[in-house]
């Protein structure tokens, strides 16, 4: 029988890790049962040591088992309980042998069969972070007993399967099907394997010395065609910066990229990254797009040092994997591809996510205490991604990059294929810097919470977190003066603060701007003095740098959340900014953060008069042609007269997904089409057409079509995860609908407790994506309680901790 999960803790880890040492595993995948049914077979067959012979332990299978056997004993199934198969007096050398059945692929936890609705064909994927192998085959399901694995797969005959390699061969199977034969892996950790199976279409270049292949399903191969270039380019550079700079070339030569439907997000097993195919999108990508796509390519393929090849001990130095592949993607993008405004991208989007959990009781530090894997599933946020990709960054400033690098070499020399901890990476960085980082980690990695900065009367003040000693930070203040229109940088001074006073040294008496940290170097909330401040307001689009302009903005959004601006100062800021801003890199982000600005966090009686003034900005933005793709998408949010809805409908003619955009807008406004609804579904292509249908329907202010909506996304779960049940929530969620939407938003709290405990990618996109947009102070009292019940889940305890957060600062703002 299929058994309830336990979670694995760091103590039972520290001892079977001290116990044992696997040589290899050798895995048999029948997947010819997922054809027609829903049933994936395993045969896993673990070569094993133990330090203690006449010891036990356990491994882990969260599958149907049966049968076991220990150096040729049968083990006693009865005994199998909560995903562990005891192993009684193990011998010095050991051959464990168990097959077991999945019969849950439908749900994503771990593997997942889909059929494509537009022509029936079967794919499968798995995706094992942090601890969901042990559902698909038996295995000590821990980073740090990393093992060679040698798969065979058996698959209907029409089907392609990936692995981690490519196949030594394969033959049509006596019993039906064909046999895949794959050489063993490199030594790796349990989570960074895979088998991916369907009858893909695949392409494949010879680049740089590597063999490399994009997989996809056969309804969207004409969207895989039209970004294959990009694909390979951005890999092929990719594999060669990083090859450099590591000092250790990607050692085998192929390496592919799996475009598989329903999947949450990306994951970076070795050699094989699958990524979901909601990135191969379904009309042409702006640029936005293709530079969130060229981040995420570069952030996985960063794994296969940062993660693959050298893994962390256990997962309370996740952020070993996370931030650094975070950071590296930034670096990478900016150095080696045409991504140049990375930095400035990386700050006016992603970086807020960082300070929003940061600011509020959600907020751990980068290095946290991980008990058990459940908790490391909770760690997967924007303190572990953004905000360690931020200190990282301030690491680089602080030692040098030169010898960051230097100290990356090193590390990665020392640590092939082997596992670490904080330490290692930061006793490397320090002796090429020649300095004692201690103090150093202690104050960034171990701390939670965001310093303030200000700069008053030549002296930057600093506070910690809480009234905490502050850290230190190594930052720029730019000194711009009024030059007409533009505000030109006639000096930069440098600091490097320590405590709470430190004086800025080359700084002049005066200036129309000092800008405090510029080029955003560090990780800190910054404030300045009121003139400046007055003039970053009103001129920040003539700062001469996007990550300037940046910086003036993402400040102004940080104190609206903090109660210290009103929305309509930001927006007037933003807008302001948009009036003149050229770089792609920014002003998508820029047009979410005005969007945003005007649904949200607006009282709702003002909503549409500023999402008029947001739409006339986008109208006028739309005659650039560089910037049409994502303003015209921005009006479509935000129009509100009929000239807006004029040039949509003009724009919309030949733009499947714009003509979505238009009619969720007409709908919001209570003029749902559903001729024209159905017209579009003929015309559309994607597969997943008929999740924009539904995103119409879900925008309609009728209560009726609001439980129509949510029965498929909640309840009958049929939403793909990622990008759709991103797309579909934001449809639901309308602020300006507030009384309809509240008891919606309390129905959520009824069902984000259910979600825990499935798949990491799914469930967490779930939980996260569809978190309502609009509340009242009683929705905040339950989401409060409910987190901080005895016991509670640590993925729901942190999204509702940071839900809870952003609605109180959400509802002081629109009052």
């Amino acid at each position: 029988m299929t058994q309830s999960p336990r979670s694995l803790t760091r103590d039972e880890a520290e001892a079977r890790s001290a116990l044992l040492d696997v040589v290899r595993y050798d895995i048999a995948v029948d997947l010819r049962g997922l054809f027609e049914g829903e049933v994936l077979e395993s045969t896993s067959t673990i070569t094993f040591r133990c330090g203690e012979p006449g010891a036990s332990t356990f491994v882990d299978c969260l599958a149907e088992v049966r049968q076991a056997t220990l150096n040729g004993h049968e083990l006693d199934l009865s005994t199998v309980a909560e995903g562990r198969i005891p192993l009684p007096d193990l011998a010095a050398d050991n051959l464990l042998v168990v097959r077991a059945a999945q019969a849950d692929t439908g749900s994503g936890a771990g593997i997942l069969r889909t059929v494509d609705p537009s022509d029936k064909l079967v794919y499968v994927w798995t995706s094992f972070e942090a601890d969901d192998a042990r559902r698909a085959w038996a295995c000590f399901d821990q980073p740090d007993l990393k093992a060679p694995h040698a798969f065979t797969v058996l698959a209907p005959v029409t089907w392609t399967v990936t692995s981690n390699g490519a196949p030594d061969s394969v033959v049509d199977a006596a019993d039906g099907g064909r046999l895949w034969t794959f050489p063993d892996t490199p030594r790796l950790s349990t989570y960074v394997v895979v088998v991916n199976a369907g009858p893909f279409h695949e392409l494949r270049e010879e680049r740089g010395g590597h063999s490399l292949g994009l997989y996809c399903r056969q309804s969207l191969k004409h969207y895989l065609e039209r970004d294959a270039a990009d694909l390979f380019e951005s890999t092929e550079a990719g594999l060669a910066f990083f090859g450099e700079r590591f000092g250790q070339p990607f050692p085998q030569v192929r390496y592919d990229q799996v475009f598989v439907p329903n999947m949450g997000g990306a994951m970076e097993n070795w050699g094989c990254v699958t990524w979901t195919d909601a990135v191969l999108f379904r009309s042409p990508p702006t640029h936005g797009q293709r530079a969130m796509v060229n981040s995420v390519l570069l952030h996985e393929m960063a794994h296969m040092w940062f993660g693959d090849l050298v893994t962390m001990q256990w997962w309370d130095d996740l952020w070993l994997n996370e931030a650094f592949a975070s950071w590296a993607a930034t670096w990478a993008g900016v150095n080696a591809t045409s991504y140049t405004d990375g930095w400035a991208t990386f700050l006016a989007g992603q970086k807020l996510t960082g300070y929003q959990v940061d600011m509020g009781p959600a907020s751990h530090p980068i290095r946290g205490d991980v008990p058990d894997v459940a908790q490391a599933m909770a760690n997967f946020d924007a303190i572990t991604y953004v905000k360690g990709e931020s200190v990282l960054k301030q690491l680089v400033a602080y030692v040098g990059e030169d010898v960051f690098v230097e100290g990356l070499r090193a590390y990665f020399r020392d640590h092939a294929w082997g596992n670490t901890r904080l330490a290692d990476l930061m006793s490397a960085v320090g002796t090429a810097a020649g300095r004692d980082l201690s103090e150093w980690t202690a104050a960034w990695f171990d701390r939670a919470g965001t310093d303030t900065l200000t700069l008053s009367g030549g002296e930057i003040l600093a506070i910690g977190p809480d009234g905490e000693e502050p850290r230190p930070h190594h930052l720029e203040i730019g000194v711009y003066d009024r030059a007409g229109d533009a505000l030109e940088r006639v000096g930069t001074a440098y600091a490097e603060t320590t405590g709470t006073r430190t004086r800025v040294e080359g700084l002049p008496e005066s200036a129309d701007l000092f800008l405090v940290n510029d080029s955003d170097l560090t990780f800190a909330a910054v404030r300045t003095d009121e003139r400046s401040l007055r003039t970053m307001l009103a001129a920040a689009g003539g700062l001469p740098e996007p990550v300037s302009r940046a910086l003036a903005v993402t400040t102004a959004w940080d104190m609206l959340v903090k109660g210290e601006l009103a929305t309509d100062e930001l927006l007037t800021c933003v807008l302001g900014v948009l009036d003149t801003e050229r770089s792609a890199g920014v002003v998508e982000p820029f047009l979410a953060m005005a969007l945003r600005a005007a649904e949200q966090w607006t009282r709702p009686a003002a909503v549409p008069a500023q999402l008029a003034r947001l739409a006339d900005r986008a109208a006028a933005l739309a005659g650039d042609p560089e910037h049409r793709a994502p303003a015209l998408r921005t009006l479509a949010a935000s129009a509100s007269s009929p000239e807006h809805l004029a040039l949509l409908a003009e724009s919309a003619a030949d733009d499947v997904d714009l003509a979505w955009r238009v009619l969720v807008r007409r709908s919001a406004l209570g003029e749902y089409d559903a001729p024209a609804v159905e017209a579009l579904l003929e015309r559309d292509p994607d597969p997943e057409a008929s999740v924009r249908a539904l995103g119409v329907l879900a925008a309609r202010p009728d209560d009726a079509a609001k439980a129509e909506v949510w029965a498929e996304l909640f309840e009958k779960r049929t939403i793909p995860a990622g990008t759709p049940t991103m797309q579909l929530a934001a449809c639901f969620w309308r602020p300006v609908q507030h009384d309809l939407m509240l008891p919606w938003a309390h129905r959520y709290l009824d069902a984000v407790v259910e979600l825990a405990g499935g798949g990491m990618l799914a469930v967490g996109s779930l939980m996260r994506s569809a978190i309502p947009t609009t509340g009242d102070e009683a929705w905040v009292e339950r989401a409060l309680a409910i987190a901080n019940e005895p016991g509670q889940n640590p993925t729901v305890r942190g999204t509702l901790l940071t839900g809870a957060d952003t609605m109180t600062r959400v509802l002081r703002a629109r009052s």
